[in-house]
Parts: structure tokens; C-alpha cells; sequence
């Protein structure tokens, strides 16, 4: 088909007189044959191009890039023998529990204060015995259970006594001990008596052949309960934790252990700052002037053979032009500050030398503190090179850089403490919120947990108006006068008496400008100062000496103390259970409400009864 010769072009175009119709063709290659080895070898035509930018990316510069084959180390193990409580003597450190076990251990709640006796410990071990004397028949034909029942009985306290005010004034304790007294024995008392020397048919109505039988099961008691559950000994008035870490002052654990240095004598690790909980390396630093008397001697090192293995995690660029990497981990989306030199060097490491890091295995036992002598790597070229640990060598201290260290004194070494992995804790006995109060300019030490006699915790608020409802009862109000005036004057405002104050002082001849003492504040009923219930309180309390805490350690978020019950399992299978305090950050600051020279209305209702006022008339007042 011939198309028609257009003479005047733009007239066409103007009157429209040739209308076109586009047509487009899709251009698609067709293979000459069916081997696709060259089209997969992506040829570069421009080969000084692809030489220019192996140039920009520092792809000629020589270095020795020899990836290591073998590598041969020798290290030295040894296990802590020494032990040193606080500023305590030093002892040996036992091998039969955890190292938190012989770091935590507080003494048992036997009592819970001058005026407070714990009773569930007591019950455990009377129902031990009377099972032990009960399972001899010659001693149960003559009625030697009953004896100790009415030997060690559990007494009933008296309503209307003060001295059994803590015992009264608690619904739950008080039916406990009714349904207790005259029906159970109280096992401490005998297991005191044991302690002291004495026998356990001292004061027995018992024929002589059978006392030398009734004799022979105190040594199963007392060791029983000795294994049952761990605690210090050297408990006494004047040193009521014993042999314990707990430094009341600074409201943690502080203590230190020895281990045979390689080259001769001691090293020496302290746990200066441990809150509770379980051990690590990082709670250890090393104490270079320090001795607990070690004389194990130095440890051999031994030498061993492995095979190093490139470092990998989740996201690490891989070695491949054209492979991609894991996308769960984005490392683009870190956005560090120019002051977070943490965050820089863990980039700096992850994404530029990641694959220049090679792992080697080094198995030691649990419980030594292990330390590498030196590392003889050998490369693929056959080169060999010797490595010397991190933070040694001639330079200067600021130069000196090093990671896992437990000092700075040059001395390396990995710590694996003898402890244990996992230790189940109980429902917290005893709780204390340390908090401040900018109002009062006061800082306070709330109960928030507090033990009963029954060995249970309950809430501070509660069992604090529960005391305060049962010293009304016993002390009454005297009636109240018709008032002469409209407004009447308040000294100050009351405060729950689970809120025990510390003001700010100064200690003569010492370096600190303040630290805060323990205080009281009156009795809403009798204004006799209201003591702390909670042993974490009421330290030195007893022996009457003061309570000093200092200012730091109760910051602005405030600080929460704990005692509870803790239980785990050693390497051989044994059960192992230990009274612990740990240590935790607060909630902020808290209110008291107290307020000084109030002015009320004469004429106002009295306030409502609580709850816990109700509960506490209903209690049997003989």
C-alpha cells in the first residue's frame, strides 16, 4: 500500500485532512542459543572504571590478612578458699553451698524484736521432736511427749498486758496462739538448752535406763535443723548479724575472697557494692594490697590446643558483595549520640571489623578464677605470633584499655563465682521503702512488709493500725471536755506508725557533714516514741545503740529493702535455703502529710472508724 504525497504539509496538518494512527512494537531479545555461561559472568566492558573504584575502596593497600588455624593457650584455674565477711576475720570458705548462701545468710527471726516472738520456726522444731519421741515406743508408754509439751509450752498472752500487745493486736496471730497454747511444744526453747550443753531429759520424769535413749535424739534435732536451714553463727546481743555482710549503713553486702595467684601467694577479690541476688564476675574488683591469709600453693598452668572460629551474630554483614544480610537486626536504625562511646564502638565493631574477631573455646570449671598466661596464634601462611592479654605491657596507664577485667592494676582473669544460676525467693517477710519527703524535709523509713508472730509478712499500713487500735483499747482516751472555743491548736499532724522518720545530723569526728539517724515520732494515743518492727530498722535498736544511714544511698527514686526466704540446689543435689536482704531501686519520693501548728474546728465530727479499727474491736479482750 502506497501512502498518498502531501504537498503543503502545514495545510494538512491545519484542516486536519490526513489522520495517523500510532503504533509501538515491543523490541525483545532472542537468544542465537541455548548456553547462558558468558551472560552469567556479567563482563565488565570498562575495566579501568572497575580499577578506579577498587582504588576508592582501599582494595590495593597490602595488609596481612592470614586467617588463624591453631592457636595454643596456657591458663592457669584456681578456686577460692578464703572468706571475709565485711571487716570481719577471715575464714575458709565453705565448698558445700552457693557463695550467695555464705554472702546473704541472715540470721532466723526466732524473735521478732524485744516484745515479738516468731512462732512458725518454733513450731517446726517442737513437731520435729515430739515426731522423733513419739517414734520410740518405750518413751511414748511414759508419756514423754506430753512432758515436753507441758516442758516448752507456747504461751497465751494477755489482752489486756502491754507486753503482749504485738500478739493481740493481730486477728490472725491472736486466734493462732489460742488454738496453740496447751496443745504444741516450743522446739527453740529446747533447742537452746541443747546448744548451751544441756540434755534433753533434763528436768524428764523418765526412768534412768531410757534417759541415755531420750538423749541420743538431741544430736538429730539440732543437726536437722542446722541442715535445714543456713545461717550465721555468733549470733548475740552485741553482734546481732553474726557473721553476715550486711552493712546497714550503706543498705548492701560487703565482703571479699582469696583464690592462689599463679606466680605465689593470694588474690584477693572484694564484693564491696553487692545489692543481693545472684553473684557474677562484675560485682568482684581486685584488691591488690589485701590478704585473708591464703597458703594454697600457686596454681600450674596447663596448655591447650583449639581451633579459632570467626565471631557471627544476628545482621553481621556477611563477606559477599551480593549476599544479604539478616534484616531482623537494623543496624540503620541505631542513632547514637557524638558523646555515646558505647554505642560508637559497638557499631564501629559490628559493621567494620566484625569479621576481623575469631573465638576460641575455653572450657574451666565453675567456681575458679581463671587466668590466660598468652596466646601463640598460627595463620594459614604458617606464621606463628604470641598474644599477650589486653592492659598489659610497657605503656602508660591512659593507655591502657581493656574489657572483663576485675581492676586496674594490670592483673587479668575471669571470675566464675561458686554460685548458683537460679535461686527461687519467696514472698518477701520484711519490706522498707526508703523514701524522701520534701515537705517535711524529712526522710522515711516506711514499712511497707512487716512479719507477723505467725512467720507470715503483712502489709505495714494494716498491721500499723491494728497496733495503734489495740494500744487505744488499752490505753482509752480520757472524755473530752466541751470545747470553750471554736478552733482548737494541733502541735502536729499524725503520721501511720509504719513511717519511722531520719533526720539529717552530724557525727562528731567524722568525715561525712551529714548522715541520717534514725529518729521516732509520738504516740497518737499514750506519745510514747513508736519503734521499727522490721529487723532492717530496727539495727542496733535492741542493744540500744543508734542508727546511722548514709545520706547517698537514698537518692531521689528512693530505695526498697527486702527479706525473704531463698532456695536452691547445689552441684551435689542438696537443697539449700537461706534468709537474704536484697537491695532495689524506689518508686520517687513520698508524702507524709506532716504538717506543725494546725488550727481545727472544734465542732467537727470525729473521724470514721477503718477498716482495720473494726477488725481489731472484734478481737476477744480476755
Amino acid at each position: 500500500m502506497t501512502e498518498p504525497r502531501i504537498a503543503d504539509l502545514a495545510a494538512a496538518l491545519r484542516d486536519r485532512a490526513h489522520p495517523a494512527v500510532g503504533v509501538w512494537n515491543r523490541l525483545e531479545g532472542r537468544p542465537r542459543t541455548t548456553d547462558f555461561d558468558r551472560a552469567l559472568r556479567a563482563e565488565v566492558r570498562d575495566a579501568l572504571w572497575l580499577l578506579t573504584r577498587q582504588w576508592q575502596l582501599g582494595e590495593f593497600r597490602g595488609a596481612d590478612a592470614g586467617s588463624p588455624v591453631t592457636a595454643r593457650y596456657a591458663v592457669t584455674t584456681s578456686t577460692p578458699s578464703r572468706f571475709r565477711p565485711g571487716n570481719g576475720p577471715a575464714e575458709p570458705l565453705p565448698t558445700d553451698r552457693p557463695l550467695e548462701t555464705v554472702a546473704e545468710r541472715r540470721p532466723l527471726p526466732f524473735t521478732l524484736g524485744a516484745d515479738r516472738i516468731s512462732f512458725d520456726l518454733r513450731l517446726a522444731l517442737g513437731r520435729r521432736w515430739l515426731k522423733l519421741v513419739s517414734g520410740v515406743p518405750v518413751l511414748r508408754a511414759h508419756d514423754v511427749p506430753e512432758q515436753f509439751t507441758a516442758r516448752y509450752p507456747v504461751a497465751l498472752p494477755d489482752p489486756a498486758d502491754e507486753a503482749d500487745r504485738a500478739l493481740v493486736a493481730h486477728p490472725e496471730v491472736w486466734a493462732t496462739l489460742q488454738a496453740l497454747a496447751g496443745r504444741r511444744m516450743d522446739g527453740h526453747l529446747l533447742y537452746q538448752h541443747l546448744k548451751a550443753g544441756g540434755h534433753p531429759s533434763d528436768g524428764i520424769d523418765l526412768p534412768r535406763p531410757h534417759r541415755a535413749t531420750l538423749d541420743a535424739l538431741g544430736p538429730r534435732l539440732t543437726s536437722w535443723f542446722d541442715q535445714l536451714i543456713d545461717s550465721p553463727a555468733g549470733v548475740t546481743a552485741e553482734r546481732p548479724q553474726g557473721n553476715a555482710t550486711w552493712d546497714a549503713r550503706r543498705l548492701e553486702h560487703s565482703f571479699a575472697i582469696s583464690a592462689p595467684a599463679p606466680g605465689g601467694g593470694e588474690r584477693v577479690l572484694t564484693a564491696a557494692e553487692h545489692p543481693g541476688g545472684p553473684l557474677d564476675w562484675h560485682a568482684f574488683s581486685t584488691d591488690s594490697g589485701g590478704s585473708l591469709g591464703g597458703t594454697d600453693p600457686a596454681p600450674v598452668p596447663a596448655a591447650r590446643t583449639v581451633f579459632p572460629a570467626p565471631v557471627s551474630f544476628a545482621g553481621m554483614p556477611l563477606p559477599r558483595w551480593w549476599a544479604v544480610e539478616d534484616g531482623n537486626t537494623n543496624f540503620a536504625a541505631v542513632t547514637p549520640d557524638s558523646t555515646d562511646l558505647a554505642r560508637l564502638v559497638f557499631l564501629e565493631f559490628a559493621l567494620v571489623f566484625s569479621n576481623d574477631w575469631y573465638q576460641l573455646p575455653c572450657d574451666v570449671p565453675a567456681g575458679t578464677l581463671a587466668t590466660v598466661q598468652g596466646l601463640a596464634v598460627t595463620d594459614v601462611f604458617g606464621q606463628r605470633r604470641w598474644i599477650t592479654p589486653a592492659g598489659t605491657g610497657e605503656r602508660h596507664d591512659w593507655q591502657r584499655w581493656s574489657m572483663f577485667t576485675l581492676g586496674t592494676d594490670g592483673e587479668t582473669g575471669l571470675l566464675l563465682p561458686p554460685g548458683t544460676p537460679k535461686v527461687a525467693t519467696g514472698p518477701p517477710l520484711e519490706g522498707v521503702a526508703l523514701v524522701r519527703d520534701e515537705s517535711a524535709n524529712l526522710v522515711w523509713g516506711i514499712e511497707e512488709t512487716v512479719q507477723l508472730a505467725h512467720g507470715g509478712g503483712r502489709n505495714g499500713d494494716e498491721a500499723a493500725a491494728e497496733s495503734l487500735a489495740q494500744r487505744r483499747r488499752l490505753h482509752p482516751p480520757p472524755p473530752a471536755d466541751d470545747p470553750r472555743a471554736d478552733l482548737t491548736y494541733e502541735i502536729a499532724s499524725p503520721v501511720p506508725e509504719n513511717w519511722i522518720p531520719f533526720i539529717p545530723v552530724h557525727v562528731p569526728g567524722d568525715s561525712r557533714n551529714v548522715q541520717l539517724q534514725r529518729a521516732a515520732m509520738p504516740s497518737e494515743v499514750d506519745g510514747t516514741p513508736v519503734r521499727p518492727r522490721t529487723s532492717l530498722l530496727r539495727e542496733g535498736l535492741d542493744a540500744g545503740r543508734p542508727y546511722f544511714l548514709n545520706e547517698e544511698e537514698v537518692t531521689r527514686t528512693g530505695t526498697r529493702v527486702t527479706v525473704a526466704f531463698n532456695r536452691t540446689r547445689w552441684r551435689d543435689g542438696r537443697v539449700v535455703v537461706w534468709l537474704a536482704a536484697q537491695r532495689a531501686t524506689g518508686h520517687g519520693e513520698r508524702s507524709s502529710g506532716l504538717a506543725f501548728d494546725l488550727l481545727k474546728n472544734a465542732s467537727a465530727s470525729p473521724p470514721q472508724m477503718s477498716d482495720a479499727d473494726r477488725r481489731a474491736r472484734r478481737t476477744p479482750s480476755s
